[in-house]
């Protein structure tokens, strides 16, 4: 039988289920009555008739007593296989009615779920059925939604990836066409111009990679206790030189009594080298940039406020994704393709942190933040014993 249940549909092992649980029952409930119904019926005949019946009672008497008690137990064995048969009878069609509420949403599922794995993202389950079915349509749904999104980001970066490498192999195809052409001159310029067309590619094949590492969390973080004042203080120091060449200023402004993090220092540093120089490269002449650190809630609230061309609202939810940029123009002209802040995205919260950007519109300035969770000496502590 457990072979049957194993080869036999859903349907098919409901209904045997049903029609063998009836019948351990009737079973059950038979063997009981043979063995308790004849000493229940002797009390209630004693107690019916009275305790001196059993003491003036005499051989015909007791034999009666015998013979209706024989009777009782086959009328009572009698009336339960009857209705053991009827229970039988209309636990079938009860089971298929009741079995099929099961299966068709199971069905409906199964037959979604090898649409889906046949490229149909976009199909969903209807939700229908018992409770737990409609659970289970739910959650079947959250991830066709999500393979669906996976799918639309693949074949969105494969279309980016390709429209990046194109424009710079386009420009370096155009110029060796045109030195062998006679048309253009092979000399120095020609040739940096080359060379930085080729640099632009290998920036493009070492942020994927980095790209790729982080968002697979295949990073292995250098944590340590980091006081930001001190990566701070970094980015000064490398990006001072062309803040003051574009003459935009550079401020920084540290809360008193700043806690240190417990972070990898080249990770965070690396984060906010990539917003400080966003807040430069749009922040004309004549503006300024500010770094902002303050403890908010047992976390170190960081601020990069600039005082550009601002972003739009209908840009600022998108802004973290893969090759988004608001002026895809400028941001070919300046060597960026859009993974920048993905990467800073990725960067802070595997630290456990959040990232965000805020705008009051064009013209007006953004200021890009992210927030730390504190040092803790318990997970130092914690890691030391690991180590």
């Amino acid at each position: 039988m457990n072979a049957w249940l194993r080869r036999g549909s859903l349907r098919q092992r409901l209904l045997l289920t049903h029609i063998v649980t009836i019948a351990v029952s009737a079973l059950t409930l038979g063997g009981m009555t043979i063995l308790f119904a004849p000493s229940i019926h002797d009390r209630l005949m004693i107690a019916w008739l009275g305790p001196q019946w059993v003491e003036t009672a005499d051989a015909s008497m007791v034999e009666m007593e015998r013979a209706t008690n024989e009777i009782f137990t086959l009328a009572m064995m009698q009336a339960l296989l009857i209705s053991s048969g009827v229970a039988i009878a209309v636990a079938v069609p009860v089971s298929l009615v009741a079995s099929q509420g099961i299966v068709r949403p199971i069905a409906r599922l199964l037959a979604t779920a090898q649409r889906i794995a046949d490229g149909h993202y976009h199909e969903r389950v209807p939700l229908q059925g018992e409770r737990e079915l409609v659970r289970l349509a739910v959650q079947f749904n959250t991830i066709a939604a999500a393979l669906e999104q996976a799918e639309q980001r693949r074949v969105a970066l494969i279309g980016d990836v390709a429209h990046e490498l194109r424009t710079p192999l386009a420009t370096i195809a155009g110029y060796v066409e045109g030195m062998l052409d006679g048309v253009v001159e092979a000399d120095e310029g020609t040739w940096v111009l080359v060379l930085d067309e080729v640099n632009r590619l290998h920036r493009l094949a070492g942020d994927l990679q980095e790209l790729s590492r982080v968002e697979a969390k295949q990073i292995v973080l250098a944590r340590q206790n980091v006081h930001l004042e001190t990566l701070i203080e970094a980015v000064c120091v490398r990006l001072g030189p062309q803040f003051t060449e574009k003459g935009v200023r550079l401020q920084v402004q540290l809360a008193d009594g700043l806690p240190s993090v417990w972070v990898d220092p080249d990770r965070i540093l690396q984060v906010l080298i990539n917003l400080v120089g966003n807040a430069l490269q749009y922040t004309p002449c004549g503006g300024s940039v500010t770094i902002r650190v303050s403890v908010v809630e047992q976390m170190v609230h960081v601020c990069v406020h600039d005082t550009g061309i601002g972003i739009a609202a209908e840009h600022l939810p998108h802004l973290f994704e893969r090759f988004y940029r608001v002026d895809k123009a400028r941001a070919r002209a300046t060597g960026g393709v859009g993974i920048g802040l993905t990467i800073c995205k990725a960067l802070v919260e595997l630290h456990g942190g959040q990232i965000g950007i805020h705008s009051d519109g064009p013209g007006q300035g953004a200021t890009c933040w992210f927030i730390l969770p504190l040092f803790d000496h318990n997970v130092q502590r914690l890691g030391d014993a690991l180590a």
